[in-house]
């Protein structure tokens, strides 16, 4: 009689009721079960523009690789590598000029300091760089770049820019400075079998160049202009098969099954997978802050 008088109440810190066990619910308790509230319906077209990034940066480091392969192989001299980092430097800063709306001719100012400072002591390292790797076999060096440039393309942080950008809310991830580091590593390891000093500076420098600020560059443009981003993107595809394809077919094709993997398959596996996905909320979650907590 007592039990049918006292009704339960919902509380959370009200201790046990009496006549309640402690883990009890009443047939309202279901009824505020919600399921995939948060699921996100993803549009097929916008995830493959959306890959679009991903495969961009692939044709770069694929970029990076040729010239690596080229300078190894004596084809390409080191004049023509000092004259193609002048050339990334002055259009890198044209594209910013152009695309970056809180960049600030102070910040211009500021970067090209720091590329000044940090071009002369990469030319006085360089006869160190020359020689780190000469106890090493090659064989050890070619498996460890590889290692490296997968390792750099597998933590990279293809949303964003490993530098951060003019008017940029976050800093850079953890992993993308790993993913940095890497790739930083990999550059050194390839210019230490270089035959001359002068070219290990020109390919460390032209590397570093890429790494460092071709995520930004990149980044700019696409917020500026989506459409300019694709189009710039599917130019970069175009000229890396095809030099890819002059250098040796079989690379060619993994490249190419690489890309139509990435902007294709798996676009349509993330759209296939969404109709599995089954969440279910309800007054049994955990409460979320809805502002951010800022010192």
């Amino acid at each position: 009689m007592e039990r049918a008088q006292r009704r339960w109440r919902k509380v959370a810190y009200g201790g046990m009721q009496p006549g309640y066990d402690d883990n009890h619910t009443d047939d309202t308790f279901l009824q505020e079960m919600v399921m995939n509230a948060n699921v996100v319906k993803r549009d097929m077209l916008k995830v493959m523009l959306d890959s679009v990034s991903i495969s961009q940066y692939l044709c770069i480091v694929a970029l990076v690789v040729l010239v690596w392969t080229h300078t190894l192989n004596s084809t390409i001299t080191e004049n023509f590598l000092i004259v193609l980092d002048i050339t990334l430097v002055g259009s890198g800063f044209f594209i910013l000029l152009l695309t970056a709306k809180m960049l600030s001719f102070n910040l211009l100012l500021s970067y090209a300091t720091k590329i000044s400072f940090f071009t002369t002591g990469l030319y006085v390292l360089s006869p160190i760089y020359h020689t780190l790797t000469r106890s090493i076999s090659s064989d050890s060096i070619w498996a460890l770049t590889t290692f490296l440039v997968i390792l750099h393309l597998f933590l990279h942080n293809y949303s964003g820019s490993t530098i951060k950008a003019p008017g940029a809310l976050e800093n850079p991830t953890l992993t993308s400075n790993i993913s940095l580091n890497a790739s930083i590593v990999a550059s050194l390891l390839i210019a230490s079998r270089l035959p001359s000093r002068l070219l290990v500076f020109a390919i460390i420098l032209f590397s570093l160049q890429v790494f460092l600020f071709a995520p930004l560059v990149t980044y700019c443009l696409k917020k500026y202009s989506f459409r300019l981003h694709l189009f710039v993107s599917f130019l970069l595809m175009a000229m890396t098969l095809t030099w890819v394809y002059r250098l040796h077919k079989l690379l060619f094709v993994v490249l190419l099954g690489l890309l139509v993997f990435v902007n294709l398959v798996c676009p349509y596996w993330l759209i296939r997978i969404q109709e599995y996905k089954f969440e279910i909320n309800g007054p049994w979650d955990e409460a979320k802050l809805c502002f951010n907590i800022t010192d």
